[in-house]
C-alpha cells in the first residue's frame, strides 16, 4: 500500500469508531463540564497531547481549563472536574490523579478503551472509545495502526466533538472563540 492508501484505511477505521461511542456517555461529559467550576485534563504520552489540544479549545471558549502538570495549573477543588484520557485506564500516574481528585470530592471523567479499568472504576463519568491497547496481542479490536494510534486519534476527534456540542449549548461560534486565540505571535 502507498501512503494515501494507508490514510484511507485510517479514515475508514475512524469512521467505524463513531458508531461504537455512546452519545449518552458523551452528553454526561458535556454536562459535567458545564456544571464544573474548573476543568482539568490529563493524559500520558500521545493521549496527553490530545488533552492539551482539548484544553486549548476550552480556553478559546472561555472555560477555566487546565492541563495537569503545567506550572500555571491551579489547585483542584471539590467543584472541579478531572478528565483523564487513557487507553488502558491503568497508567500509574493517572490513577494517582484520579484517586486524589476523588479524595478532594471532585468529579472524575475517564475516556478509555477499558471502562472496567482502575481509572474507569474510579470515574463518575466513563466514556468508552474504541481502539486497541499498545499491546494488541490481547485485543479483540483490530486495527492496521501501531500501538494506541486509533484510540489517540479517536480521542482527539471525540474531544473536538465535545467542543462542538458545548459550543451549541452555549451559543458560541468560531468568531467569538477566535477573539481568545493567542495574538502575540
Amino acid at each position: 500500500m502507498n501512503t494515501t492508501q494507508y490514510l484511507a484505511e485510517i479514515i475508514k477505521e475512524l469512521n467505524c469508531s463513531v458508531d461504537l461511542i455512546s452519545n449518552d456517555e458523551a452528553e454526561k461529559l458535556v454536562n459535567g463540564i458545564l456544571e464544573s467550576k474548573k476543568i482539568f485534563v490529563a493524559g500520558a504520552g500521545r493521549s496527553g497531547f490530545m488533552a492539551k489540544s482539548f484544553t486549548m479549545r476550552m480556553m478559546h471558549m472561555g472555560i477555566d481549563a487546565y492541563v495537569i502538570g503545567e506550572t500555571v495549573t491551579p489547585n483542584f477543588e471539590k467543584d472541579d472536574i478531572l478528565i483523564i484520557g487513557s487507553g488502558s485506564g491503568e497508567t500509574k500516574g493517572l490513577v494517582s490523579m484520579a484517586e486524589k481528585a476523588k479524595s478532594i470530592g471532585g468529579t472524575v471523567a475517564a475516556v478509555t478503551i477499558f471502562p472496567e479499568s482502575t481509572i474507569g472504576q474510579l470515574a463518575d463519568i466513563t466514556i468508552k472509545l474504541p481502539g486497541s491497547p499498545k499491546d494488541q496481542s490481547e485485543s479483540d479490536f483490530k486495527t492496521i495502526q501501531p500501538m494506541g494510534s486509533l484510540f489517540e486519534q479517536t480521542l482527539l476527534l471525540f474531544y473536538d466533538a465535545v467542543i462542538l456540542r458545548f459550543m451549541e449549548k452555549k451559543g458560541l461560534d468560531t468568531n467569538k472563540m477566535y477573539g481568545r486565540h493567542a495574538n502575540l505571535e
